[in-house]
């Protein structure tokens, strides 16, 4: 789950859980580099991206399996998917231990954006338009949702 924690400096939230307390490779990856990209699943992306959700073995590529294009990044070391239409490259601010008790069942990772990566196709006047990026969420289980009807209210001054 990604969620917007602050916009001066901008900063964003990941929680990835640890299935039977086991460290999954993404946070594993975001522990020993410090840094780490987040890409906003669309639906020309959602099928590769769910292919990534495979077991596979450490000595197997998820990007290779889904068939998605790695481009470097311009201030981090970790390279970003050529595939998404928006990518966040991201510094580790904190990581904080996600505790049931005495068990570690996640872990939550704040990162400063330090550069943002935007389609021009959906860029419009300083702006992502939702509807074309089409963005996707991910459920609970194997569903995903679109993005529904969207509309607009005036923020009170």
């Amino acid at each position: 789950m990604i969620i917007i924690v602050s916009s001066n400096p901008p900063m964003i939230s990941l929680a990835v859980q640890r299935p039977q307390g086991r460290l999954k490779d993404t946070a594993r990856h975001i522990h020993h580099q410090q840094q780490f990209v987040v890409h906003i699943v669309d639906e020309d992306n959602v099928k590769q991206v769910n292919e990534t959700a495979a077991t596979l073995l450490v000595t197997e590529s998820e990007i290779d399996r889904a068939q998605f294009t790695l481009i470097d990044s311009q201030h981090i070391s970790v390279p970003g998917i050529q595939e998404a239409k928006v990518r966040m490259e991201c510094r580790l601010v904190q990581a904080i231990p996600l505790m049931n008790g005495d068990e570690q069942t996640g872990d939550l990772f704040i990162g400063e954006v330090v550069q943002y990566h935007i389609d021009e196709t959906i860029y419009n006047e300083g702006r992502i338009d939702p509807r074309k990026l089409k963005a996707v969420s991910r459920l609970a289980g194997s569903n995903y949702a679109k993005i529904g009807d969207i509309f607009e209210l005036e923020r009170p001054e």
